[in-house]
């Protein structure tokens, strides 16, 4: 396990992101342009979503049925029990317990891609369908949490078309499921012609991702004085329910018969937070609920902690739900 941490920790992607923190904590005037943000967020994901629609045409409903069927049990479960360790142990009031529950309900496509990365550089390539489960687990749990927020708390809130109207057509799923259907229907002909560009296990795409994770460390890094102002409850719920949900992800993708590097995937999917989907989903509908502790949460703890220590964890999970550890 030491070995696992050790090869995470000085990778590419966990060194930029560190970079990216300790250049805003020491104050540097260093920070990467919106637009060069905006572009290179863009072109990941639509690379994630060009080249699992590719490996999605050779994938049977057979493979797929029961992985998916796993990742819509795991899109109901952690919302609700995000929600109840909030409510009955941490004591938070409704608006604010639902709005983070969404948060964990949701999944963070970042995570997903440095899982990815990782699991690829370990030898344990995953399934190829592996962005329609990321796909799949983005919006019920944001729903779920909500739904409980808005009917526990007796606040008014947006018809449920304009919710789910905002969530499905935001950028994360336009270019995730927009890039899996042309990645589907591209064929491998020209598949081959733009690979180079798009494969997610390319120099380009690892390359990419390292200058975006450097801009996430940044972004983290301008967060962490709001961590004094979230408790040591939820400092501890930021770590702690991360394991619980990536443990679950990846015994119930090792039962679902997804590989080893498949159910780690599928356990740092569980175990992410989403900070692109939900925090406009939850400052719409539940406007009461606390901006201070569900981003902060997602970026400063949560995001931090599964780049850096948890996805080497899901992958030691994963290795003993297959029995080879």
């Amino acid at each position: 396990m030491n070995e696992i941490l050790r090869v995470n920790l000085l990778s590419p992607i966990a060194l930029a992101f560190v970079l990216g923190v300790f250049a805003r904590v020491i104050r540097s005037e260093f920070s990467l342009p919106k637009e060069i943000y905006q572009g290179l967020s863009i072109y990941l994901l639509w690379s994630l979503g060009l080249h699992g629609g590719a490996e999605l045409a050779h994938s049977t409903f057979t493979e797929i049925a029961r992985p998916a069927g796993v990742t819509l049990l795991i899109g109901c479960i952690t919302p609700i029990s995000a929600y109840l360790t909030l409510r009955y142990l941490g004591r938070f009031g409704e608006a604010d317990s639902a709005g983070i529950a969404a948060h964990y309900g949701s999944v963070s496509a970042v995570t997903f891609i440095a899982a990815s990365t990782f699991v690829k550089g370990m030898g344990a390539e995953p399934e190829g369908f592996m962005p329609t489960l990321l796909t799949l687990l983005e919006s019920p749990g944001i729903h779920i949490a909500l739904a409980i927020g808005v009917m526990r708390s007796g606040q008014k809130s947006r018809p449920t078309s304009e919710l789910l109207h905002e969530v499905l057509t935001g950028r994360t799923m336009v270019l995730l499921v927009g890039g899996l259907i042309v990645g589907f229907l591209i064929g491998d002909k020209n598949w081959k012609v733009i690979e180079p560009f798009y494969d997610t296990k390319g120099a380009i795409f690892r390359g990419a991702l390292c200058i975006f994770m450097l801009e996430m460390g940044l972004l983290a890094g301008s967060r962490l004085g709001d961590l004094k102002k979230v408790g040591p409850f939820l400092l501890a719920f930021g770590m702690i329910m991360p394991l619980v949900h990536g443990a679950l992800g990846a015994w119930l993708g090792s039962l679902a018969g997804l590989s080893v590097g498949g159910a780690t995937m599928l356990g740092a999917m569980a175990a992410s937070a989403s900070y692109i989907a939900a925090p406009p989903a939850v400052r719409m509908t539940l406007p009461d609920a606390n901006p201070t502790y569900y981003l902060t949460l997602a970026l400063a703890i949560t995001f931090p902690f599964n780049v850096l220590v948890g996805i080497p964890i899901y992958y030691k999970l994963a290795l003993m739900a297959h029995g080879v550890a």
